[in-house]
């Protein structure tokens, strides 16, 4: 299983996206998908449901997306899948997990990069920190979960992530510009732009490119008036 939450979510199983049937289906999916091989506690499921759905039976909601779900699990995997829709969404003591078989997560992969680029950074490699912040970075094609009204509890998860994408923005600009790198991250930073999305979230990252770029060009006139070289770009 593949899954992909630094933009717009996309849940995929041997290549083929499972596409949820019902908005609450792919709710879930998004839920599960923010924690994933993990128990996710019956109760946040339903708190997170409630805010996709008009329905009056709320207690009913969570388990016809269970079921709902697990009917779309089953035409992907097909007949002959080891895997089956009850092992991929699986039933635990007070919740669901969704189990990856071992696939790969962006999320996973961002924070691998971003734990990389600032042990690098603690010890002064600056080409390494910036190197892995960057690719860190380019793991994201909008907002985290974008197009999904979250509820409380991923919207905390939506919170932290766009906090930790700002960090590494940061870092990835000092690391940048202590390689003397002034030019090429101003064209790097105007790319960025592209990934911020819209709405309260994106709008906070496109703050944070700008901020960036602000301290580029403070960094570029300090260096300009001191007579320090700037043929490296910076």
């Amino acid at each position: 299983m593949e899954i992909q939450l630094l933009g717009e979510p996309r849940v995929t199983e041997n290549g083929i996206l499972i596409t949820a049937p019902t908005p609450e289906a792919r709710h879930l999916l998004a839920s599960l998908a923010a924690s994933p091989d993990r128990v996710v506690p019956e109760t946040v499921l339903a708190d997170e449901l409630a805010h996709s759905t008009s329905s009056p039976y709320h207690h009913a909601v969570l388990p016809t997306a269970v079921r709902r779900l697990r009917e779309r699990l089953a035409e992907v995997l097909g007949a002959g899948s080891v895997r089956t829709p009850e092992t991929v969404l699986s039933a635990r003591p007070g919740g669901y997990v969704l189990d990856t078989g071992g696939g790969r997560s962006d999320v996973r992969e961002f924070e691998r990069e971003a734990g990389a680029g600032y042990r690098a950074m603690s010890r002064g490699d600056f080409e390494q920190a910036a190197r892995r912040l960057r690719r860190a970075l380019a793991l994201w094609t909008g907002p985290a979960l974008d197009g999904i009204e979250v509820g409380p509890w991923l919207g905390a998860r939506v919170a932290l992530l766009a906090a930790d994408r700002r960090s590494v923005l940061e870092q990835w600009v000092e690391a940048e510009l202590a390689l003397g790198r002034g030019r090429e991250l101003r064209l790097e930073l105007a790319g960025l732009r592209g990934a911020g999305g819209g709405g309260r979230v994106g709008g906070a990252f496109l703050e944070g490119v700008r901020r960036a770029e602000e301290r580029v060009e403070a960094h570029r006139v300090t260096r300009s008036r001191s007579g320090s070289p700037v043929a490296c770009g910076a």
